[in-house]
């Protein structure tokens, strides 16, 4: 069963490739030997400060150095970041990387992966990852499956497909709205109704988890 369903997913990601998101010969992001890069695992989680125009909002807001996130998976010899940036979709790693400040990124992965990434897990989260594929990025940070945004897919994919919570869900008014470039997004975002009891999860909150170890960063 579990074999039917990993052909089922390489498939999948295969339409992804004839879709362009696959680079053809991409060079692997990571200049350490292969041996090194070969602990990349499905499952593992990266980050970055995105340069988008929203990204210094959140960081204020958050408190949070990074901005931006997305799961690893690989299809034969290729690395990619399942991401929400509208739409939800896989990303060659090294194009990933390309988008972030300085090109930095840190990798992090369950403490405990060898126990809870079983095979059959791997699977089911990449089953309810498709689900996600193609919604829009969620600007209003809502905690509904209408559209998503980095964070929220993380924590969801993890929570549904392996019953882990990574990272603390927190209210829209417990983050900190005072600096003016927040009050400006928010302003253009919600106008005079903020949703201050709204459920949201931040790249920050993820990032902090203590159930997660850091394996890679440059």
């Amino acid at each position: 069963m579990i074999k039917k369903k990993y052909l089922i997913l390489l498939l999948i990601i295969a339409a992804f490739a004839a879709g362009g998101f696959y680079v053809a010969n991409a060079s692997n992001p990571f200049k350490k030997a292969s041996a090194e890069t070969s602990r990349l695992r499905n499952g593992d989680l990266i980050f970055q400060d995105s340069q988008s125009s929203q990204c210094l909002a959140i960081q204020l807001a958050t408190k949070s150095k990074y901005s931006h996130c997305g799961i690893i998976f690989q299809h034969k010899d290729k690395w990619f970041v399942y991401e929400a940036v509208g739409p939800v979709k896989a990303t060659p790693l090294n194009n990933w990387i390309a988008r972030g400040r300085d090109k930095h990124y840190v990798v992090k992965r369950l403490k405990n992966a060898d126990e809870v990434l079983t095979a059959e897990t791997v699977a089911k989260m990449m089953d309810i990852g498709m689900g996600f594929q193609g919604l829009p990025y969620d600007l209003t940070f809502e905690w509904s499956d209408d559209k998503i945004y980095c964070s929220e897919l993380i924590w969801k994919i993890y929570k549904q497909g392996a019953d882990v919570e990574i990272g603390k869900l927190q209210k829209l008014e417990e983050f900190d709205l005072s600096h003016p470039v927040v009050k400006q997004k928010i302003k253009e975002r919600y106008g005079d109704n903020i949703p201050l009891d709204e459920i949201a999860v931040s790249p920050g909150a993820i990032f902090d988890c203590d159930l997660l170890e850091t394996v890679e960063s440059n």
